[in-house]
């Protein structure tokens, strides 16, 4: 099956309310539709991860995000738009438009947008952006590849989208945009 065939299925079973697992930048990841709370809350009983914590939103431009940066200031959007598409992930007032599953116990949400082409690709086929978490249970080390995926989740996702990591040796730098606190780095 092309890799064009494999996103655009997994793009499908995002929208149905599927779980998929897919590369990203460093390590695997988990992804849902952030707007379907089952899908959220399917995804973080198989993470055993804390509702409270969040999760990730990436997109494949900035412009997918824009009803979650709607009414900020030129000022505060000047930094995505340098530092995306990349690793840097800004947490960003939720202003209501996110579930209370995505943004967690926050009053931000975590936005990224992917400089991985398989990322992208998933993200435009979607329509928009979707959840991404690292691939393991809370508090193990994430899957570095499709069959730790396997093995760890087994038929308890509904799609794993083939491909290579994008080569980078650790996960996003985190950092606040309000404060411009770096979280992660």
């Amino acid at each position: 099956m092309s890799q064009a065939h494999q996103i655009e299925q997994a793009a499908a079973t995002l929208r149905q309310g599927g779980v998929i697992a897919y590369p990203t930048e460093a390590v695997w990841g988990l992804g849902c539709d952030p707007d379907n709370e089952e899908a959220l809350a399917r995804l973080l009983r198989l993470k055993r991860r804390d509702p409270a914590k969040g999760v990730i939103l990436v997109a494949a431009s900035i412009d997918q995000f824009d009803a979650w940066l709607e009414g900020l200031p030129a000022e505060q959007q000047a930094p995505l738009a340098a530092s995306w598409p990349g690793p840097n992930t800004w947490l960003v007032p939720h202003n209501g438009r996110s579930l209370p599953l995505v943004h967690g116990e926050h009053d931000r949400v975590a936005l990224r947008v992917s400089a991985h082409p398989l990322v992208a690709a998933l993200c435009e086929a979607f329509g928009g952006p979707i959840v991404s978490t690292s691939a393991n249970v809370a508090s193990e080390p994430p899957a570095m590849s499709a069959d730790e995926v396997r093995t760890l989740f087994g038929t308890e996702l509904d799609a794993v989208v083939e491909g290579e990591l994008g080569g980078l040796a650790r996960p996003s730098t985190i950092r606040d945009l309000v404060s411009g606190r770096v979280l992660r780095s």
